[in-house]
Parts: structure tokens; C-alpha cells; sequence
């Protein structure tokens, strides 16, 4: 079963899952979702994927989906939706990153922001690297050593980014079909 809870504005999700100083490494959520979408109405979700659509994900991403519980704010103007974002955590090496990954209203990466990284701060993606996911949709191409290069240094970082950003767009191009959750 499907179960979505709203929230509006302000835009706060708490999970109890992540350490209480998680989120002091990086941008806060609320920051980046007012960069990447100015002006917008925003309301956050959590959406519970059912069986069909996790296995589907799985299928479309070619990685595992660390949770069936999806935190996503959509973003709109004048009620027309404009974008997505999504939050996406999960174990680098042996800590935990989240990150929070926009798309545009087609299903395309917007921005990647990191907001939190407990890994050595030697290991963590830099924001110009980040960058080159921009306008990418899922397809064979995107991976490391195809169209994402790799990080000298931080191979592991390079690997479980790419792998969100494909959990995140097969979980959006799900989310969007007939059936799923606009």
C-alpha cells in the first residue's frame, strides 16, 4: 500500500534515522531547495513505493534501493509543478552520505547538493564534479568511466553518488507514470 503524508512551506523533514549532527557538513535541505527552485511553493512528502514499483526501480536503476520510504518535495508555480527533489542516503564506505538530488519538471538532474557526508571530508564529492550530472537522464551512459568521469582519490564517494542519482531518477520516472504518485 501507497501512503503519502504532506507537509507544506517550510519544507522540514526529520528522520530518525540520521545522527542528530548529520546535517551540520553540508547545506541544509531548506537552503538548497530555495536555490535550486526560487520562488516556488514546495511541499514535502514521504511515499512509500509498493512492491511492484521497488522492484521496478531496482530493474531501471541497476542498484539496490536502500528504502521503500521515499522523502521527496515537489516543487510549483502557480500550480504547475516545476521540479522535484529527493533525498537519497546511503552508506559510502562504512558512513553515511545524503544527498539531495533536484530534477526538473521533465525528469531531468537539476543540481546535486551533499547534506551530509560523515566520511572524511578528503573523500567527499566536490561541487564541480557534482556538476557534470546536470541535464542527465537515466540511460546506459550514465556511470562512472562512461558520461560521469571518476574522482581521483574517492572512488567509493564516485560510485555510491552515481548509483543515488540512478536510484533517484528511476524512482522519479516511476513516481510519474500512470499510477504512481505525480
Amino acid at each position: 500500500m501507497r501512503a503519502a503524508i504532506h507537509a507544506t512551506a517550510t519544507v522540514a523533514l526529520v528522520f530518525a534515522t540520521m545522527p542528530v549532527g548529520a546535517y551540520a557538513q553540508g547545506i541544509s535541505r531548506e537552503e538548497a531547495i530555495a536555490a535550486v527552485f526560487p520562488g516556488a511553493t514546495v511541499t514535502a512528502e514521504r511515499v512509500f513505493l509498493t512492491p511492484a514499483q521497488q522492484k521496478d526501480v531496482l530493474v531501471r536503476a541497476g542498484t539496490d534501493l536502500t528504502s521503500p520510504l521515499i522523502a521527496r518535495y515537489v516543487a510549483s508555480v502557480n500550480g504547475q509543478v516545476v521540479g522535484r527533489a529527493y533525498v537519497d542516503t546511503h552508506t559510502v564506505r562504512t558512513k553515511k552520505e545524503s544527498l539531495l538530488i533536484a530534477l526538473d519538471a521533465q525528469g531531468r538532474v537539476k543540481r546535486i547538493d551533499v547534506t551530509a557526508f560523515e566520511e572524511p571530508r578528503e573523500f567527499q564529492a566536490p561541487e564541480p564534479w557534482l556538476r557534470q550530472y546536470r541535464d542527465r537522464t537515466l540511460g546506459d551512459d550514465l556511470g562512472i568511466n562512461k558520461a560521469i568521469r571518476p574522482i581521483a582519490g574517492a572512488t567509493l564517494t564516485a560510485r555510491a553518488t552515481n548509483a543515488g542519482v540512478r536510484r533517484v531518477l528511476a524512482i522519479d520516472s516511476v513516481l510519474r507514470e500512470p499510477g504512481g504518485r505525480q
